[in-house]
This record gives C-alpha cells, sequence and structure tokens, in this order.
C-alpha cells in the first residue's frame, strides 16, 4: 500500500477539509483535514522514490550477467535467479 495509502489520505484530508460541516469544541476537524492531505502527500512522496530506488539497474548485484553483442554493438544485462539454468 505504497501509492495507493497516500491517495487515500489525501482524500480523506480533502473530504474532511472542505465537505464536513461538523464542530466539536476544542477540535477543528479541517485542520484535521490539512495534516491529513499533508501527511499523504509526503507518504506519496516516499513511495514514488521508494519505487524510483527499485528500479534502478540492478547489474551491479551477482545475480546478473552481462553479455557483449558483437553484432549490434550493444551491452544486454540479463538478471537470472539462482534456479534458473546457466548461461551458455
Amino acid at each position: 500500500m505504497t501509492i495507493a495509502g497516500g491517495i487515500i489520505l489525501i482524500m480523506l484530508g480533502a473530504i474532511l477539509t472542505w465537505a464536513v460541516e461538523f464542530d466539536i469544541a476544542g477540535f477543528d476537524i479541517n485542520v484535521v483535514g490539512v495534516i491529513l492531505m499533508v501527511g499523504g502527500l509526503a507518504w506519496l512522496l516516499f513511495a514514488v522514490y521508494r519505487l524510483s530506488l527499485a528500479r534502478r539497474a540492478v547489474a551491479d548485484s551477482a545475480a546478473a550477467t552481462v553479455v557483449d553483442d558483437p553484432v549490434v554493438q550493444r551491452r544486454v544485462y540479463e538478471e537470472r535467479r539462482y534456479d534458473d539454468p546457466p548461461v551458455v
């Protein structure tokens, strides 16, 4: 629940800020909504940051194999699991 959690908090905060007309002495529901929206935005930015870190190149790990293809002049990175057959 990474990106979805942030979006849910933003939506809940927006509902509490602009759609709810509820008053309790010493408790402001609009402030709670704004706090939830800011927290949801922070959560969303953190989730996007974590996803960007997870999608970076994994070619430096021990499970990655580098294959030089001289025909098309490119380098291919293949990541295999330990139970996959070896590259011949």
